[in-house]
């Protein structure tokens, strides 16, 4: 459907918002240079629309925008950000970009464009993009940060989208991309992808907070302005030109405080944070901005109490990502700890737009940021040492979710790795040749295996042998990405000849049994044992992980099946009880259809990780064998499975179940007095006519604590029998146990 002329001349204004935002263009050839990438795309894209309905240029607008404005990138990047769904959706190529935009233009296109193919039968189309992104990214950071300016604008559009496909989208945003831009420094962009995920893996929880944060504005206000009046007087008397304010925590932070610590909304303290931000003129050295925060967090001490334990230095040691602030939290009025973060303008600018500043501050496109190189440097190792697609997300995930740890070497220089690291991976860190032949260590002068996780502070001596060798049980405890996937590449020069030995094990056991069989019967023989790939089923049979005689059997069985043509294979092995059992009732279940839960459905059972009950939002995994297991919209592991099975996610809708009950954990909390209990138990058995099957009460003094095991028919009845329980005296907190 081409563009109305009303449609136009809205686009036109979304593009002039965008020169207007880009404050990076400076001359009339970059406006032009830009303008003429804006005119391809929309000309590109002229007959597209968003499942919204809206023309599609719309989008590369809004990422290019995201880009300039909120990034802080230059023409090339805002460019590539218009242009960057135009050789995936139109008849364009990448040759045409670079003839028309150059090499670079081109190359950032061709990083953003999604695969078409993927190399897993298996595997999560976004997982392959993903991947091919961040290969990409180590010839330009550019791309990586336009395509989560992308995610971020469909995440605010995200409302357009069918149930199931939220579900997946936010479940990839929060397993993977707001890590990611955590840890490329881009904080607001990770805040805010963090708090669209929450919105629609769990929108009553993301609600609920919205709402509570609104309702107590005005007071936090009033508090915010009366703790800072008196650091403003200290600061003017001081000399010190700075902007003092209170920033609100986000709602994905309250909510993930409240699940932590198993305290309702009113218990979290630490709603806001107050932020000081002084003056950084370019005459102003780094180390001179230092020694202003050290000043500054001094004369915060003589108004108020600092707690000891909570001060964090990220001035002298600023984090991977080039963050630096020095934050302490201290006793406000009312009795209420207060976090405050003290940052020069600098500070702050590469706080907000995390490594984009680096263009801003140091000289060259890639910038001089020495943990980002870092990061890409490993990176570029886990992506070419991972065997599958999710071999790489999971390590690629262990690098970006981990905070760092300060370890000494014996001569006191300080090496950062992940927290949670072990002796293997120290070594791997100081060097490949020192990780493949480590056999020990002296951890702070004392003998430590190679299993022996590290603390900061710690001085570790790597201890090696030319003799040794890496080993497949080192993957246990390997905590890196790196460290894994460099154990990866040494053992796979062992494995080929484990490879070649199980290939001819297999040939040879097809002689003895006088069978002949092709490339898809091997395909179903390692699908019994669970196994993607041809290789790995040589490799296990050759290394002797599979047993020779445990396919003898179900060779046969192929080649029986194969001669007599009977109905599939694969009917006959779950006849034969070697499977799973199949789905009960007829017809593929589409992840494209509501799955609607009611007396006469079977093909659905209920998830024990997250215990599930009617009320719940829910939604679905369709599993192998056509049966649909119904998750908690805001489990971990549902999340997980969505972002790299978002084909198999299904929306639910719970009709009616009757005759079942099922089965809730609860805990109780209160300040214990006779007969206390026998109230407790009175109501649930006598008065709700609730069964339990299990009670326990501990007293601590005059502090009573229990769990209560319940069986009830839908979170009504359970919300019901809670509200019921808080009016009984001396009972303080009741909550569902999740």
């Amino acid at each position: 459907m081409a563009l109305t002329a009303e449609e136009q001349t809205y686009i036109e204004q979304l593009y002039d918002d965008l020169i207007k935002s880009a404050k990076r263009l400076k001359t009339d050839e970059d406006i032009a240079f830009v303008r003429k990438a804006f005119e391809l795309a929309n000309e590109a894209h002229s007959k597209m629309r968003r499942k919204s309905g809206e023309p599609y240029i719309i989008h590369p607008i809004a990422v290019a925008k995201i880009v300039a404005s909120e990034i802080g990138l230059g023409r090339k990047a805002i460019a590539s950000a218009l242009l960057h769904d135009v050789v995936e959706d139109t008849d364009y190529t990448v040759a045409d970009i670079e003839r028309m935009f150059g090499p670079k233009i081109a190359s950032i296109v061709e990083g953003l464009t999604k695969i078409s193919t993927i190399l897993d039968q298996d595997a999560s189309k976004q997982i392959e993009n993903f991947r091919k992104m961040l290969m990409t990214m180590s010839e330009d950071i550019r791309v990586i940060m336009i395509k989560l300016a992308d995610r971020l604008h469909n995440m605010r559009t995200l409302d357009s989208m069918p149930e199931y496909k939220q579900v997946k989208i936010a479940s990839e945003t929060s397993n993977v991309y707001a890590p990611l831009a955590e840890r490329l420094g881009l904080y607001s962009i990770k805040t805010e992808l963090e708090d669209l995920s929450l919105k629609f893996t769990n929108p009553i929880a993301y609600n609920e907070i919205s709402k509570k944060i609104n309702e107590t504005q005005i007071d936090r206000d009033k508090y915010i302005d009366d703790f800072i009046a008196p650091l403003k007087k200290i600061m003017d008397d001081n000399d010190i030109k700075c902007t003092i304010k209170g920033r609100m925590k986000s709602v994905y932070s309250i909510w993930r405080k409240m699940q932590k610590q198993n305290i309702p909304f009113e218990d979290v303290y630490d709603l806001f944070a107050i932020r000081i931000i002084f003056d950084h003129p370019d005459d102003i050295t780094d180390d001179k901005a230092r020694e202003t925060c050290y000043r500054i967090m001094s004369l915060i001490t003589n108004v108020y109490e600092y707690h000891p334990d909570r001060i964090r230095d990220w001035v002298k040691k600023p984090k991977l990502n080039g963050y630096e602030a020095l934050h302490v939290t201290v006793m406000g009025p009312q009795g209420r700890w207060v976090e405050i973060q003290i940052r020069s303008r600098k500070m702050d600018d590469i706080a907000e737009k995390g490594i984009a500043s680096h263009w801003k501050y140091k000289t060259g496109e890639k910038g001089n940021n020495p943990g980002l190189n870092s990061l890409i440097e490993n990176m570029k190792e886990t992506l070419s040492n991972s065997e599958s697609s999710f071999d790489f997300l999971d390590d690629f995930k262990l690098d970006i979710f981990t905070k760092e740890i300060h370890i000494f070497t014996p001569k006191g220089e300080i090496v950062d790795i992940p927290k949670g690291s072990t002796v293997i991976d120290f070594a791997y860190d100081i060097h490949t040749d020192v990780g493949n032949h480590a056999i020990a260590a002296k951890v702070n002068h004392k003998m430590a295996p190679l299993s022996q996780t590290l603390y900061s502070g710690d001085q570790v001596e790597i201890l090696t042998s030319r003799k040794q060798t890496p080993k497949i049980e080192w993957l246990n405890f390997a905590m890196s990405a790196r460290t894994k996937s460099l154990i990866k590449k040494a053992l796979k020069a062992d494995k080929s000849t484990d490879i070649d030995k199980g290939q001819r094990m297999f040939e040879k056991k097809q002689k003895e049994l006088n069978l002949c069989l092709d490339s898809k019967d091997i395909r179903h023989l390692r699908e019994k044992f669970d196994i993607n790939s041809d290789d790995e089923f040589f490799y296990q049979l050759g290394s002797g992980q599979i047993k020779e005689n445990d396919i003898t059997e179900i060779m046969t069985m192929l080649d029986k099946q194969k001669n007599t043509k009977q109905d599939g294979f694969f009917t006959k092995f779950w006849k034969l009880g070697m499977g799973k059992s199949s789905s009960t009732k007829d017809g593929k279940i589409s992840h494209k259809d509501t799955f609607v839960i009611n007396d006469a459905e079977k093909r659905f059972s209920l998830a024990t990780c997250c215990n599930p009950i009617p009320g719940d939002e829910v939604v679905g995994y369709i599993t192998p064998t056509n049966m649909v297991i119904v998750h908690k919209k805001d489990c971990p592991e549902l999340k997980g499975l969505a972002a790299t099975h978002g084909e198999k996610i299904v929306t639910i809708e719970w009709e009616s179940y009757k005759g079942k009950s099922y089965e809730v954990q609860i805990n109780i909390e209160g300040i214990d007095h006779l007969g206390l209990v026998y109230n407790i138990t009175k109501l649930i058995s006598q008065e709700a006519n609730v069964n339990s099957n299990m009670l326990h009460f501990e007293t601590k003094g005059e502090i009573f604590t229990g769990k209560i095991n319940l069986f009830v028919q839908n979170k009504y009845n359970l919300d019901n029998l809670i509200r019921r329980m808080l009016e009984i005296d001396g009972v303080i907190k009741v909550s569902r146990c999740e």
